[in-house]
């Protein structure tokens, strides 16, 4: 019964890690404050690039452990890697070139939309009518706090060839984002707990970002202040944020993560009002309580033991990249979620994430 009651809140666990990670997330920009000399390409490098590498020594074990499913999917691995890598590049870029506001509304505003169309051409899940409702009232509301808050500034966002090219690096940020997002969920469904599957897609992807480190980041080396931002940012947003992160992931679909972390407008908002000392008007405070809104429509709730109980398996579908079979829910939580039948304490928070591979083969129980 106590398995039971713990799958149950499963979404609603899932939900609250993601909303931890947003938190975390939404104090990178008031931190980047701190080192304007630093470029947003040395900031993305040093942020996803050493959290990602200190998320692949964080896993270790399980990434040892599960290392034959992780290269039977290598397919899947190095589509999320390269996701990794290409995300932080095109999201402080975007910033930097078209300004906060713009950067941040496109960036993270179409990231839900992005995720949902993977899911829903790649996975053919329905998109329910709370999802888009929460989604909906998610981005007009980081948009209204976003557009209200800030304003471009400097040559570069004034420039209308620059200001269009951050546009479009904001859709690349909120893409990549969204694809790896999806990446990693499938992973988890497919049997990988959370912990190695992050922990292999974030570790290669800091791999491939260490290059672009070495050649940007010497500012990062040029006072404690600029190291201290570089540290902070790839131990706590990044390497913690992304760590509570994919235990979200493990609970509850991608597309319903990527939503929720709207919710990290609101924090950098309130943190660029209280630190940093900019002025949030009427419309921005607004907009932030829009995102809450949508907040307590996306989060699901516990599911009913009926809803449970009559879920079926199907097949996995084949294909380039193999999935698991879709979860029926309110937000659709990852499918057949149960407790971890291996014994290990390596996998933390992933006890209640996705069937282990013993349990692929029954036709009666749903692969998640």
């Amino acid at each position: 019964m106590k398995a039971e009651g713990n799958h149950a809140n499963a979404p609603l666990w899932g939900a609250l890690f993601v909303v931890a990670a947003s938190i975390l997330w939404g104090t990178t920009g008031t931190a980047a404050t701190l080192a304007p000399s630093v470029s947003p390409l040395a900031i993305g490098a040093v942020a996803m690039g050493v959290g990602g590498l200190l998320q692949a020594v964080y896993a270790a074990r399980p990434i040892a452990g599960q290392w034959p499913g992780l290269v039977e999917r290598w397919r899947l691995v190095s589509l999320a890697a390269a996701a990794v890598a290409v995300y932080p590049l095109a999201f402080y870029s975007s910033m930097r070139l078209s300004g906060v506001a713009i950067g941040t509304v496109v960036s993270i505003g179409s990231a839900p939309v992005a995720a949902a169309l993977i899911e829903r051409f790649t996975d053919h899940k329905p998109l329910t009518r709370r999802w888009i409702l929460g989604a909906m009232l998610g981005v007009a509301g980081a948009g209204a706090l976003s557009f209200a808050g800030h304003s471009p500034s400097g040559a570069e966002a004034a420039d209308s060839w620059a200001s269009t090219a951050g546009i479009l690096l904001g859709l690349v940020a909120g893409g990549t984002y969204a694809l790896y997002s999806w990446a990693a969920h499938r992973l988890i469904g497919g049997g990988i707990s959370s912990r190695a599957a992050m922990g292999t897609v974030f570790g290669l992807g800091g791999l491939l970002l260490m290059p672009v480190l070495a050649v940007t980041g010497a500012p990062l080396l040029e006072s404690w202040t600029n190291f201290s931002v570089g540290a902070y940012m790839a131990l706590v947003p990044m390497f913690a944020g992304y760590v509570l992160f994919g235990w979200g992931l493990a609970r509850i679909r991608a597309s319903t993560a990527t939503s929720i972390s709207l919710l990290e407008t609101v924090v950098a908002a309130v943190l660029a009002v209280l630190v940093v000392g900019e002025r949030l008007p009427a419309l921005g405070w607004l907009g932030a309580a829009v995102v809450l809104l949508s907040l307590f429509i996306l989060t699901p709730g516990p599911r009913p033991k009926g809803r449970r109980q009559a879920q079926a398996a199907r097949p996995s579908a084949g294909g380039l990249f193999p999935s698991p079979a879709p979860a029926q829910e309110g937000v659709e939580e990852l499918a057949g979620a149960q407790p971890q039948q291996h014994n290990s304490r390596d996998d933390g928070g992933d006890r209640l994430a996705a069937n282990s591979r013993d349990h692929e083969h029954k036709p009666q129980q749903a692969k998640g």
